[in-house]
């Protein structure tokens, strides 16, 4: 029995040391690929995308909701880069992924880190890594960690969209109920809307918050009035449709906590779905806590890690993709 007892540790510690243990480098993990031929990997991706954001102030705002509507459908596997194959329409095509943007960094991200260290990076991990590392940029500092070891997805349908992504025309339950879904609570549902501090809406997603809220021509009185008539002389009834405003006016290039302070207030929130966080009691609070930067950065890179490990794809689940848009 002791001969036997000391064959099996032997046995086990052999397979820790090789690295092949159940489990062992199939789940994401801080510094995944310093122990892969890949190990500067994320100092690549960094270098690449801060030189790209130093000429765009917009790319944070881009690649953190292509990050956030990827998750959001089939977890962060990065389904959301491929492109239409066939007659079914990838998720590209559903309609609130028609104003992504930012897919043509994520590829050149990927064609450079290929070029050094082909077949290691997923496009999962570009992704996650690239969206951090430009909302960062400004700083020079990370503002949250990410967990890296993704696989990426092959199947990508934009018929998946609708009913996994919430919608900036939702009411509180709707988005606790898609939240809950991804095992993401109220905090982390209010500290994520603050990524609208960043970036640009079309007048599509919010106009009818301005012309026929109720189906009757009215406004949504929640909506503060003078905001609302600013709102209406940039977005007139009918609007272009390629007419876009600041989610966060005057500081949509800043990330900060100022979208929480208009929110509440001065009832600035530019979505229905912003607004919907002040109609519940544990929403509001959590607004209120997250009014200072620093809490509200505490807040969101919690809560960014959490999404970016929903229903990731790793071990022999998943591959890693040579181009973005195809799968392999």
């Amino acid at each position: 029995m002791r001969t036997q007892s000391v064959l099996s540790c032997l046995v086990f510690l052999c397979l820790v040391l090789c690295g092949v243990v159940w489990g062992a480098g199939n789940v994401p993990r801080k510094n995944f690929y310093k122990s892969t031929r890949c190990p500067n990997a994320e100092q690549l991706i960094r270098d690449i995308t801060w030189s790209k954001a130093k000429n765009d102030a917009t790319l944070g705002a881009k690649l953190l909701r292509v990050h956030y509507h990827d998750c959001f459908v089939r977890g962060c596997d990065a389904s959301i880069l491929l492109d239409k194959v066939g007659t079914d329409d990838s998720e590209k095509e559903a309609r609130p992924n028609l104003s992504l943007g930012g897919f043509d960094v994520i590829d050149d991200i990927k064609r450079q880190v290929e070029a050094k260290c082909p077949g290691i990076v997923s496009c999962a991990d570009i992704l996650a890594l690239a969206a951090r590392d430009a909302v960062s940029f400004p700083f020079k500092t990370l503002m949250w960690d990410v967990e890296t070891g993704r696989k990426d997805g092959n199947i990508s349908l934009a018929s998946e969209v609708n009913g996994n992504l919430p919608s900036p025309f939702s009411d509180f339950a709707t988005l606790q109920q898609l939240f809950a879904k991804k095992g993401l609570n109220v905090n982390d549902l209010v500290a994520l809307s603050g990524a609208h501090t960043i970036g640009v809406a079309h007048c599509g997603a919010f106009s009818r918050r301005l012309f026929n809220f109720t189906g009757k021509g009215d406004m949504d009185p929640s909506l503060n009035a003078t905001y609302a008539e600013s709102l209406k002389q940039l977005c007139p009834n009918p609007a272009n449709p390629a007419t876009t405003v600041e989610m966060d006016p005057l500081s949509s290039t800043s990330f900060d906590s100022n979208y929480f302070n208009i929110l509440i207030n001065q009832n600035k929130g530019l979505f229905q779905s912003d607004a919907a966080l002040l109609t519940d009691t544990n929403s509001v609070n959590v607004v209120r806590k997250l009014q200072k930067d620093k809490a509200f950065f505490f807040e969101f890179a919690r809560s960014m890690q959490k999404m970016g490990a929903i229903e990731v794809l790793t071990g022999n689940a998943g591959e890693i993709r040579k181009n973005c848009r195809v799968k392999n």
